[in-house]
């Protein structure tokens, strides 16, 4: 190869970006810390969330959904997931088991997302993400010993 038929090289340059997001957790709901401190991990269920109600959704500058924290939950008898409370469903969601208690990031798309439950202390029911009538929950040796005040 003579000097004349070389080509040159252009060196590579990498300029690493970095992000960085805060979440400041709204626990409003939350009256008392007792049973923070023993929260269970659980899994949830994507399709039983309504965005805007259970989670607020990604955008271009923050890809990721955010999971509210303070969402009553059920658990899915058939999946052994969990999701949104509801007196009335029939799949094992009729049975309260606890309030989501730390806000959550996830990429939009998944099926499941794992969380921490609430299932035992005290929480003011006007401030419940959603709202909740604490009237239809029945009392169950497997459900959430939450006090509402």
């Amino acid at each position: 190869m003579t000097a004349s038929s070389r080509t040159a090289i252009t060196p590579l340059t990498v300029q690493p970006i970095t992000t960085s997001v805060t979440l400041n957790a709204s626990r409003a709901w939350l009256a008392s810390l007792h049973g923070t401190d023993q929260t269970e991990t659980v899994t949830l269920d994507a399709s039983k969330l309504v965005a805007g109600t259970h989670y607020t959704a990604g955008d271009a500058s923050q890809p990721y959904s955010r999971l509210v924290s303070g969402i009553p939950l059920g658990r899915i008898t058939a999946s052994g997931l969990y999701g949104p409370f509801d007196p009335a469903a029939a799949d094992g969601r009729q049975v309260f088991a606890g309030l989501v208690f730390e806000e959550t990031v996830f990429a939009p798309g998944q099926p499941k997302i794992p969380c921490a439950l609430l299932w035992h202390g005290v929480a003011r029911t006007a401030k419940i993400p959603g709202g909740i009538d604490t009237t239809k929950i029945t009392p169950s040796p497997t459900g959430a010993l939450i006090r509402f005040v």
